[in-house]
């Protein structure tokens, strides 16, 4: 038996549009009702960033601070024992709180609550440009090993560091290859690390893919998911992190001459992309309109199985405004299958796409 995550209680205040909203939840669905504009996918994305401390919507921490508040605060109880206290300022960092203590680590709170967000906007992940696959799959990777964001906090300012440096007058002084060494060295060692996690994430989530992409479809379709990684010669197998390493040192040695004219990494972990396939067929670039909702619903419902088989616990679903994108025959099959294991919240305008037994077992909270 997987460890059930249910958040019993919510409590906001100035967050994004909602001064104050207090709640306690009670089943194990609960369908947000409203009309467009008031508030309902805000609603959500507090739950969505108490468990992941990050939005899908916002840019930056601030903007989800109402506007005329100098801090947001998200308060969530889970399994009616554990407190968990966000505060959000204006000015400086988050700090997380759990029973009053705070978080000295802020990943810890995935020892708490974790969730999968399915909103309408992730239709991008599918149809547009590598950026939000690549965004996908951090996501993924980090829920499954917390210590993934990490190296990508890393190798992120490796690259701002090293693109300053291509610009900076000690470079353009000296010509010295020495700094650049020292980068590309790190450089490697990470991005080997971040290839390698990627590529686990991706082998362990595509049965998963598979099954509910024919279980949404009612077809036997041949899915795929392929890593396009600018890594030359790499075999599929390949996991020896010294070998992987010593390649990627190569490649960025052999860029370095167009690099330090353009002053832009071109190769690396943030050039990554992932192409998704259906029978050896691109989804992005020939998948029709209810192919790529197909897909993404499943790539999603894939997350939440793998992180309940994987961690043994069952993250919380947020389905914010994605049955008006799916024809009837997808809406029922999704909702029949949420909200049995894990505990679901579903924001919709209308109740006319769930059945009587649905809403018979479901909170309803009108906005």
């Amino acid at each position: 038996m997987h460890k059930k995550i249910f958040l019993n209680k919510l409590k906001i205040k100035n967050f994004r549009n909602h001064k104050s909203f207090e709640i306690d939840l009670k089943e194990q669905r609960t369908i947000v009702l409203g009309c467009n504009g008031i508030g309902k996918s805000n609603l959500l994305e507090s739950v969505e960033f108490l468990s992941q401390l990050k939005s899908n919507r916002a840019l930056s921490d601030k903007d989800l601070i109402e506007n005329d508040s100098d801090m947001a605060v998200v308060i969530g109880q889970i399994n009616f024992k554990d407190d968990l206290k966000l505060n959000l300022f204006r000015k400086g960092p988050k700090r997380i709180y759990v029973n009053e203590s705070i978080l000295k680590k802020q990943s810890e709170i995935k020892n708490y609550i974790r969730s999968v967000c399915f909103c309408s906007n992730d239709i991008d992940i599918v149809r547009s440009e590598p950026s939000y696959r690549r965004i996908w799959i951090d996501k993924v990777v980090s829920q499954l090993e917390p210590v993934y964001l990490d190296l990508i906090s890393r190798f992120n300012r490796l690259l701002k560091q090293r693109s300053h440096f291509w610009r900076s007058e000690s470079f353009l002084k000296t010509q010295s290859s020495d700094i650049v060494e020292s980068f590309d060295i790190q450089m490697s060692t990470i991005s080997t690390r971040i290839f390698r996690r990627r590529r686990r994430a991706l082998l362990k989530i595509q049965p998963y893919v598979e099954y509910w992409h024919n279980h949404l479809s009612k077809s036997k379709e041949q899915i795929s998911i392929n890593y396009l990684s600018g890594i030359q010669n790499i075999s599929p197998g390949e996991e020896e992190e010294e070998v992987i390493s010593k390649k990627i040192a190569e490649q960025l040695l052999n860029q370095r001459s167009i690099e330090a004219l353009t002053g832009k990494c071109n190769f690396g972990p943030h050039r990554d992309d992932f192409e998704f396939l259906i029978n050896n067929v691109s989804v992005r670039k020939y998948g029709s309109s209810g192919q790529q909702r197909t897909f993404i619903l499943a790539l999603k419902m894939a997350e939440l199985d793998l992180l309940t088989k994987t961690l043994n616990v069952s993250p919380i679903l947020i389905l914010d405004d994605v049955l008006a994108e799916l024809d009837l025959t997808r809406q029922n099959l999704l909702l029949n299958s949420v909200g049995k294991d894990s505990q679901c919240f579903i924001s919709a305008t209308h109740l006319n796409k769930f059945s009587q037994s649905f809403l018979g077992s479901s909170q309803m909270i009108y906005l």
